[in-house]
């Protein structure tokens, strides 16, 4: 669904959306509409890009994080919302706590966290210690790599009838636990899951994402980029004249409207440490997606060139 930024500022309180900046280069019109997605559980929409953060780390009491946080800045400033990450990726659970403290946008964003515990107690202490270290709500929690997964969501379930907690789900980066995924999709209540998916690695597409549009469960989607081996396979590729009649403008887009165009309802969510990639990523939520016969374009051209 796509909205005008008068449109997102009037829905912005229900659906975690604050005003967007408009520092957006060309691109950024006065009405320029931001794609979201909708959250089939409860029907609140989201920015359709997210960012990753395993690569958000550093002392926070050095100013050795403050690009980290001119990045959140401007991921926040041109429409982004949800972010992820996990205490498995370091510190950046504190990392982003502090940022997000100092910039005021801690109540602004769609904060997703991960927990990875065999044991029931373990996974409490872990969970706590990310609501201290984030110092705010938790948006999703989700089961890290299914890994106790049937101790951890019932634990999970109770918080969200609890209230602590407004989403849970599951994840997966590694095809071989596509089917494990499955059936816990199947088993459980979930609001979210989050799974490998690109133009690269389509596996997802065949079970995985038509089941999350089946049981109304919205996809996180990691390795966007196919661990950056997309842009290794076109470092020499001219961008395609078609890539225009869905207002892609750089690879990079291409590869992210793919996925936001699938009919499940994905929001990729890549790592970005950098202006220039948060502002091309950013870019991809703006103007027509793919249809369904552009998809095929696209995944024949990189079957071509891959």
């Amino acid at each position: 669904m796509k909205l005008s930024r008068r449109e997102l500022i009037r829905m912005s309180a229900g659906a975690c959306l604050a005003p967007v900046a408009t520092k957006w280069g060309a691109l950024q019109a006065a009405d320029a509409p931001l794609i979201l997605t909708t959250i089939p559980s409860t029907g609140q929409q989201v920015p359709s890009v997210g960012i990753g953060t395993v690569d958000f780390g550093g002392d926070v009491s050095s100013s050795a994080i403050e690009p980290l946080g001119q990045i959140l800045e401007l991921f926040h400033s041109l429409g982004g919302r949800v972010i992820d990450t996990s205490p498995n990726y370091g510190n950046s659970e504190e990392v982003l706590g502090t940022l997000l403290t100092r910039l005021n946008l801690r109540d602004q964003v769609f904060m997703a966290t991960k927990v990875d515990r065999e044991d029931p107690a373990e996974g409490i202490e872990r969970m706590e210690s990310s609501f201290r270290q984030l110092g705010g709500n938790i948006d999703l929690m989700q089961v890290h790599n299914l890994r106790g997964t049937d101790a951890e969501l019932e634990t999970l379930m109770a918080w969200k009838a609890q209230g602590r907690l407004k989403y849970i789900g599951v994840t997966t980066h590694r095809t071989s636990q596509h089917r494990e995924m499955e059936a816990v999709m199947r088993k459980y209540p979930l609001d979210f899951i989050q799974v490998n998916y690109s133009v690269a690695d389509r596996a997802a597409a065949d079970r995985v994402l038509p089941l999350a549009q089946d049981r109304g469960m919205a996809a996180l989607i990691n390795r966007p980029f196919g661990n950056g081996d997309l842009f290794t396979s076109v470092r020499n590729v001219e961008l395609p004249a078609w890539a225009a009649e869905f207002d892609a403008h750089s690879w990079g887009q291409v590869f992210l409207k793919y996925i936001i165009s699938h009919p499940a309802a994905t929001i990729p969510i890549p790592g970005m440490t950098k202006p220039r990639h948060v502002q091309d990523n950013m870019a991809a939520m703006t103007g027509r997606l793919p249809d369904a016969s552009q998809r095929r374009q696209i995944e024949q051209l990189m079957d071509a060139i891959l």
